[in-house]
Parts: structure tokens; sequence; C-alpha cells
């Protein structure tokens, strides 16, 4: 493989530096320091109106997104667990990708995505990675057999959001690891037919 692989993260919430985003950042420090280009969309860069399929039109923070999303090798997703679900904020984010659908990768198709969900109890954290994998599957995509769940009933971050467990530590490298090499997996075979070609 002579390309670095390109991870594009999109998380957090609307409140800054919430535990999702650190989440998302050092997840995103782990794939850089294997080898790959990361592109990182938190919550400020999510505020885009509201998915509209009838309507064209394309805000250029939107605009920005589908373009990382149609570049990217792998994928990582960090929502905090609301009600049992995934935030708004991530939601209308994810329903912009339906503009790749006509795309050579349409979707997320042929993309590893790492998800972490973090919520102030763990049984809100396993709901709402149950239904980020149902949409990953929807959208084509290669959920991670590593899901990362972040109880922050206990403080997980410091302020300048280092990690405070060891454990979530190596969970976010091993999330990493997995995009990485199935990104590199699906990189290495498009050099290939292209060379073939």
């Amino acid at each position: 493989m002579t390309e670095q692989p390109l991870i594009v993260g999109i998380g957090g919430t609307t409140r800054p530096n919430s535990s999702c985003e650190k989440a998302l950042r050092c997840a995103l420090d782990a794939a850089k320091r294997r080898g790959a280009q990361t592109l990182l969309f938190g919550a400020a860069d999510l505020a885009m109106p509201h998915y509209a399929p009838e309507k064209p039109d394309r805000s250029p923070e939107a605009l920005r997104l589908v373009e990382a999303l149609a570049r990217a090798d792998g994928i990582i997703l960090s929502s905090p667990a609301y009600h049992g679900g995934i935030s708004g904020l991530l939601k209308n984010a994810i329903d912009y990708v339906e503009d790749l659908r006509g795309d050579a990768r349409p979707y997320f198709d042929r993309r590893a995505v790492g998800l972490i969900v973090s919520a102030g109890g763990w049984q809100a954290t396993s709901t709402t990675l149950v239904a980020l994998r149902s949409i990953i599957h929807a959208l084509r995509g290669w959920p991670t057999p590593l899901g990362v769940c972040i109880n922050t009933a206990e403080p997980a971050f410091d302020a300048e959001g280092h990690c405070l467990s060891q454990n979530l530590e190596q969970q976010l490298g091993i999330l990493a690891d997995q995009v990485m090499q199935f990104s590199a997996a699906f990189l290495c075979k498009r050099e290939a037919e292209a060379e073939a070609a």
C-alpha cells in the first residue's frame, strides 16, 4: 500500500469538549499514530440545516462533509446516548450520506465504521450502540467488531481530553486498529485494480 488511508471522524454534542468528542479525538489520534490521515467533524462543523432530500442546495458545511466521506477509507462515529438513540446532531449529519447514493462507492460501501457511544449509564450506551450498528448496516458499511461504550457517570477524560482510564485508551486504540486494518485492505485492493487496468 502506497497511499495513507483517510479516516473521517464525525461526532460530538452541542456542548464544547463533550466526552464523545474527546473520545473521537483520541480514536483519530490513535489512527494517525498508525499511519492514517485523519479529518474531524466535531459539533461546530455539524451545525448544518436539516437534511432535505427534495432541496438540492447544500450549505458549505454539508458539501465539505459529503466530499470528505466520499474520499474516506474508514469512518469513526461518536454519539451521546439520547433516550436510547443517537443525537439529532449526528443523525442529521448521517442523513447527508444520501448524497453519495450515486457515488462509485455509494453510502458507506467498502468502508469500516468504528462506533463510540457515551452516556451517563451503561444501559443507554448499549441500546444506542445497537441503533448505530443498524444505521451503518443500512448504509452498506462494515461496523467494526468492537464498539466502544463510555459511562460518563465516572470521569473518562481530563480537561485537555486525555483518557483517565488505561482500559478506555486501549479500547479506542483497538477500535482505530480495526478501522485501519479494514481500510488498508480495501485500499490495497483498489491500488491493485488500478495497476491492472
